[in-house]
């Protein structure tokens, strides 16, 4: 099952506004994460199976999974550089 990512105008400014490094970083994590996400996530904070976390070198990420609709909702970046 491949899901499907979902991000608001607000988070994708945000994401178009990273530095380069930081979202070629971010992309390529994001690409493995529809493929697996609760394998290349970690809980975030008391893990509801819904709320994950996305930690790279050069950014983090907060991530909604759902598995009943296979949508993928970012919704927090942090620029770590």
């Amino acid at each position: 099952m491949v899901y499907r990512l979902h991000q608001d105008r607000t988070v994708r400014t945000v994401r178009d506004g990273l530095p380069d490094a930081a979202a070629d970083e971010l992309t390529l994590a994001l690409d493995r994460v529809l493929a697996n996400p609760k394998a290349t996530t970690d809980p975030y904070g008391v893990d509801d199976g819904v709320t994950r976390m996305l930690i790279l070198s050069k950014s983090m990420a907060v991530l909604l999974v759902n598995d009943e609709t296979l949508v993928i909702t970012l919704v927090h970046i942090t620029c770590l550089l």
